[in-house]
């Protein structure tokens, strides 16, 4: 059998740690102004971002892909359907403990970082609905192509009494290629980091085994700050699980998130 040299990289920076999370992602800083280029994710039916389906504050995981999503058995999801059809206030109260958020991604080159090449932009709903809507605008059009896209500024600021910073993207007047560079343009297309190769999918006896752990309580600490506890039959006669102060700290999707693409 002949050898894959490509394979053989591929594996290379595993061990180096080259395509960890922490090398390959890439956030706004808070207080800080940066200029990205966004790619597009190839083979991604038309598409030029990717979705992906996280259940978070469940246990000791900042987040935990959804197997639904990629057409897989998902216990998390079918406790979600038994607790909706079961038709009770705890259950409905539960179920929506439970469901998925999503959490969207865009290949990108940071301006003033272009010696690390691409990196991937992780972001939330508000974000990613203004990209699109950018796109969507005849003045601006394809802002990820090579030849005539648009660099976008991206700002990040948190207003006074406000707990979470939030992120506003703002496309540059001119159009410009992603490099003036042809080879370099080229080298940065073909080397779009795989997002499914950043996260783990769990097996279906391990996230069963998690969210049975979290039903009954039985992670209640985490060095990941996060973890849920039963509440003490002294407080309420509902067994439901709740929050500790510790998992509050993840009220935000951008700060859950952030801790889990550090990883």
């Amino acid at each position: 059998m002949a050898i894959d040299l490509d394979a053989i990289r591929k594996k290379l920076n595993q061990l180096s740690g080259n395509n960890s999370r922490r090398n390959t992602m890439w956030r706004p800083q808070e207080g800080e102004e940066a200029t990205v280029r966004l790619l597009s994710f190839a083979d991604n039916d038309g598409q030029p971002f990717k979705e992906r389906w996280f259940y978070y504050n469940i246990g000791n995981n900042p987040g935990l892909l959804a197997p639904y999503q990629f057409g897989k058995p998902d216990p998390i999801q079918e406790l979600i359907n038994k607790l909706r059809d079961d038709g009770s206030k705890e259950s409905y109260e539960l179920a929506k403990k439970l469901y998925p958020k999503m959490r969207s991604y865009a290949p990108v080159v940071v301006r003033s970082e272009e010696d690390r090449g691409v990196r991937i932009w992780a972001f939330g709903k508000t974000v990613y609905q203004s990209l699109l809507n950018i796109m969507l605008d005849e003045d601006y059009g394809d802002i990820t192509d090579p030849i005539d896209g648009r660099d976008v500024k991206v700002v990040c600021t948190k207003a006074p009494g406000r707990m979470w910073a939030s992120t506003e993207v703002r496309p540059r007047g001119k159009q410009s290629p992603l490099s003036s560079d042809t080879n370099t343009a080229k080298e940065w297309i073909d080397s779009v980091p795989e997002l499914d190769e950043l996260y783990t999918l769990k097996t279906y006896e391990e996230l069963e085994k998690i969210v049975t752990d979290w039903l009954n309580g039985d992670d209640a600490t985490s060095d990941d700050n996060l973890g849920t506890v039963h509440k003490s039959s002294s407080d309420t006669e509902d067994d439901t699980p709740v929050a500790t102060d510790a998992v509050k700290k993840y009220k935000s999707l951008d700060a859950a998130f952030a801790d889990l693409e550090d990883l």
